[in-house]
């Protein structure tokens, strides 16, 4: 069969089978249909599919096949980062900043100290958790930030299912989560400063302030109608600068999201967008990434740093929320249902490993072993907050 009908076949296989996984198996409780999609990506990759059934797996993901999938996974993730980017009020939390900070700061900064010290473990087990291209610091605070990340887009997900994002503690949530998906990518950009290339780095920030300017008083301008398609081009130049400097094309359209003011937009258009997106285009890159995990090491230890990553990330992540909890006098049970929402990993986390892995901070075994920790995490979610909404409701509707 020729390039064509292959990439069809993978399309097909790519969409048919985690939903009905999904569908047949009941799993939206504990696992919705992205992380069943972000698992059935994994299991076609080449430590399953392509471990059990080489030539079946060559013969289907052929480099030409491949490098089809790959075109549409870059467009569907500089998509979801741009809407994601878009999420972020920073005005709400600006006006809520002491508690804000304290609880963003603590959410991050604790479960980034126990994933560096996780990596630093790693890095004792040998040098074949390390990207060829890093530096040791570059590792420890890449698999660091890895571990504190929130995934903000699911986060909204899981909110919506639990019935508490319009809630005051929903609100409140999505403060935390928005000031640290922000230190997030200021961080990976730190992490991928290029001093090489520093020159072309500075002038791609200092064009991208002035052009910043410039897009904000033509989108106020423009109907509603033609802010979409001013918004796609504008993501498109911001990407493209990014990655032409150096600092990767994520940070570009994420960088295009957060200077767009998500009231340009109607609020059921941008979430119906989200949702096409994840529908029709997210699943390509999941299958994109899963053929990217390796299994170069002994598959055990493999599990083994992905539990010890959850550890770090899971524990840290609580352990902070906890200790803000008590600084602020949250009521009872309050920061453990916060904590275990703030530790959602899934999608965001995966996006920053990729680009991770892109610039060889971190090998193909990390990638796998952050993957596996970014489903576990995200799985692990709804369960555990579920049966503590259920015993402390009125905590839903306390004003913030």
């Amino acid at each position: 069969m020729g390039t064509t009908e292959l990439f069809l076949i993978a399309l097909a296989v790519t969409l048919a089978v985690p939903y009905l996984i999904w569908r047949l198996g009941g799993t939206d409780q504990f696992a919705p249909l992205v992380v069943v999609q972000i698992l059935t990506g994994v299991l076609l990759g080449p430590g399953l599919l392509g471990g059990v059934f080489p030539e079946a797996f060559q013969a289907l993901f052929k480099p030409d096949v491949v490098q089809a999938l790959n075109g549409v996974s870059w467009w569907a993730v500089i998509l979801f980062v741009w809407l994601a980017g878009m999420e972020l009020d920073l005005g709400k939390a600006w006006a809520h900043r002491v508690e804000s900070g304290i609880t963003a700061g603590l959410a991050l900064g604790v479960p980034m100290v126990f994933g560096a010290l996780a990596a630093l473990v790693l890095l004792g087990l040998g040098d074949q958790w390390m990207g060829a291209a890093a530096q040791r610091w570059q590792f420890v605070v890449g698999v660091g930030m890895s571990c504190a990340v929130t995934a903000l887009p699911i986060l909204i997900l899981l909110m919506e299912k639990l019935d508490i994002l319009r809630q005051p503690m929903g609100q409140r949530i999505l403060r935390y989560a928005s000031l640290d998906d922000l230190a997030i990518w200021t961080v990976l950009a730190v992490i991928l400063m290029d001093w090489e290339r520093v020159g072309r780095q500075l002038l791609f920030l200092l064009a991208f302030g002035v052009a910043t300017v410039l897009m904000r008083r033509l989108m106020r301008m423009l109907s509603r109608a033609d802010r979409w398609m001013a918004g796609l081009v504008w993501l498109v130049l911001c990407a493209f600068g990014a990655d032409w400097c150096g600092l990767h094309y994520m940070v570009g359209a994420f960088l295009a999201g957060v200077v767009m003011d998500a009231e340009w937009f109607e609020e059921a258009e941008r979430d119906a967008l989200r949702h096409h997106v994840l529908l029709v285009l997210m699943p390509i890159y999941f299958l994109s990434s899963g053929l990217r995990t390796r299994w170069g090491v002994e598959g055990g230890l493999v599990f083994a740093a992905a539990g010890l990553l959850l550890v770090a990330s899971v524990s840290g992540k609580l352990l902070g929320v906890q200790a803000a909890g008590r600084l602020l006098r949250w009521g009872p049970g309050e920061a453990s249902i916060i904590g275990w929402l703030l530790q959602t990993k899934a999608l965001i986390m995966i996006i920053f490993a990729n680009v991770l892995l892109d610039k060889q901070i971190i090998s193909g075994e990390t990638f796998t072993a952050l993957l596996l920790m970014a489903v576990a995490s995200t799985v692990l979610t709804m369960p555990m907050v579920a049966s503590r909404l259920a015993r402390i409701k009125a905590l839903v509707l306390r004003a913030s």
